[in-house]
């Protein structure tokens, strides 16, 4: 059995590599890498670095699963491969926040997917989310038939560097979009606070589409603030979190929070908005928890004024290695192996990668 991804926002360039820094960029290159005979559904036949594009109207449903990301064209996909008369092998991936979609239409071919075709979600709170859009939206037959499974994205912790403590602590804004569910306004108003007492250098690394937004421009006139599009590769990317003091998350909902983990695991100090989202991220008792925008701005600056003691204080909560414990919980490792998983128990054998280890089971 083969896997082929769909993801109708993929790029991919001209030397034939699937481009772009956002999460679904990211986790296509994932599901390459991870599945190594996939094919990538596009607008036409091309042979890329290490896969193949193909229509969907080309995919062999005989021995072939579609692993889709645009999970409310679930319903359109199988009609298309359907045509022909075959029955289509089709697993949804559920990677965003599910809040996103508010409209009853939206809302309501969203349950109706999930409860036809196997789902798979980013975490346990997505998984909740679709099981209660499911009950809400559907009627009992599939309701009570939706197979529906989870585990975290986690990280590639091979890609973690070494620390290089800046002079000036840097504090990150968390995210590529300055979106309102992201509350960029709250972030902006506490960050000015913090840089009124103490010296910081706030960094902001934006998709494009967003970089000339009224907000980005508002943030890039403080002297003390660097706004820029996203770093050119992974590796600078990973360099710039090793110098990242800190970070202040104010997003109302995250499906996983992948950023934040990112930042965490190379040393940043997260400041997080109490919130079910960052509760569900973070060990008991974290200390950087605010329910205001004045807690936030203490928190905050604690983080970028006495940060060796806020990093004692993580470990403290986290069995003493606030590190490991993220790690535990949060390497990539275990979403492939999941993935592999599930796949297989739902459709039968699939080629996996050499990289992907065997789970263990207890």
């Amino acid at each position: 059995m083969k896997v082929a991804v769909r993801y109708a926002q993929a790029m991919v360039d001209a030397d034939g590599h699937v481009t772009g820094h956002d999460a679904g960029a990211t986790l296509v290159r994932r599901l390459l890498r991870v599945f190594p005979e996939a094919l990538l559904i596009g607008p036409g036949p091309r042979q890329c670095d290490g896969f193949d594009m193909i229509p969907l109207e080309f995919v062999d449903t005989d021995d072939t699963v579609v692993l889709t990301m645009d999970v409310l064209d679930s319903v359109t996909v199988w009609q298309t491969l359907h045509a022909r008369g075959a029955e289509p092998r089709l697993m949804n991936f559920v990677w965003w926040n599910t809040s996103q979609y508010t409209h009853k239409v939206e809302r309501a071919a969203l349950a109706l997917s999930c409860a036809l075709f196997p789902t798979f979600a980013n975490s346990a709170r997505t998984a909740t989310e679709i099981r209660e859009i499911v009950d809400q939206w559907t009627i009992a037959p599939l309701a009570g038939k939706a197979e529906i499974a989870w585990v975290n994205l986690g990280i590639r912790l091979e890609h973690v560097q070494p620390r290089s403590e800046p002079s000036v602590p840097v504090v990150l804004y968390p995210a590529i979009y300055l979106s309102e569910r992201k509350r960029p306004a709250l972030f902006l108003e506490v960050v000015e606070r913090v840089a009124r007492r103490t010296p910081i250098k706030v960094e902001a690394r934006l998709h494009e589409s967003h970089l000339i937004s009224e907000q980005a421009m508002r943030l890039s006139r403080r002297d003390w603030s660097w706004v820029g599009p996203l770093t050119a590769s992974r590796e600078d990317y990973w360099h710039a979190l090793a110098r990242t003091t800190a970070f202040l998350a104010t997003a109302v909902e995250e499906s996983y929070g992948l950023e934040y983990v990112e930042a965490m695991v190379a040393g940043a100090v997260g400041v997080f908005p109490d919130e079910p989202w960052a509760r569900a991220l973070l060990p008991e008792g974290y200390p950087f928890v605010y329910r205001s925008a004045h807690e936030a701005e203490e928190m905050l600056l604690r983080a970028v004024t006495d940060t060796a003691a806020c990093r004692r204080e993580l470990d403290a909560c986290a069995d003493g290695d606030f590190g490991a414990w993220l790690r535990a919980r949060h390497d990539d490792d275990v979403f492939e192996q999941a993935i592999v998983e599930r796949v297989t128990e739902w459709f039968g054998p699939v080629a996996i990668s050499d990289e992907v280890r065997p789970a263990v089971h207890h």
